[in-house]
């Protein structure tokens, strides 16, 4: 079940970065007259040089630089408080009745244990929203050098870009 919602999350980035990379595509105006032929044909040798300066690649599928944060809230929280809360209440024991202390020591371990599985959920979610941040910055940062590099390449070959 976690693969497929890692995969889900994986895969809604990807479109994000998709987004981004439509977003940033410079336009390219042949100011010195050039044909179509000829602005294809420059445009695609100042994407390969600037693939070769910056080592980014826009045509390729955007990667994570890292795996995501792994997520350490478990399952059963409450239910495992509960039983440890019932076994420490049996042991201490409430009016003389095991029973009652195993019960009041399950409510109370319950609550305990479901807080405590909701604190680490919402750290996690936390620690999964910077990580998608920070994938996000580093793709935008690699995409802007990159788009800096072709840029400056067309604009050598006469065009102007922006």
């Amino acid at each position: 079940m976690k693969q497929i919602a890692g995969i889900c999350i994986s895969i809604l980035i990807i479109f994000f970065f998709a987004g981004v990379t439509r977003a940033q595509d410079p336009i390219v105006f042949p100011a010195k007259g050039q044909s179509q032929e000829q602005m294809e044909k420059d445009k695609f040798e100042c994407y390969t040089w600037a693939k070769q300066q910056t080592g980014f690649d826009p045509m390729q599928v955007p990667t994570a630089s890292a795996p995501p944060p792994q997520q350490k809230a478990g399952q059963g929280g409450a239910l495992k408080g509960a039983a440890v809360g019932a076994g420490a209440g049996a042991l201490i024991k409430r009016d003389g009745s095991r029973s009652k202390g195993a019960g009041t020591g399950a409510l109370v371990g319950g609550v305990l244990g479901g807080a405590r599985q909701s604190r680490q959920r919402s750290q996690d979610q936390q620690a999964r929203q910077q990580w998608e941040r920070q994938q996000a910055n580093e793709y935008a940062q690699k995409r802007n050098t990159y788009n800096r590099a072709y840029g400056a390449c067309l604009e050598g070959k006469g065009y102007t870009v922006k």
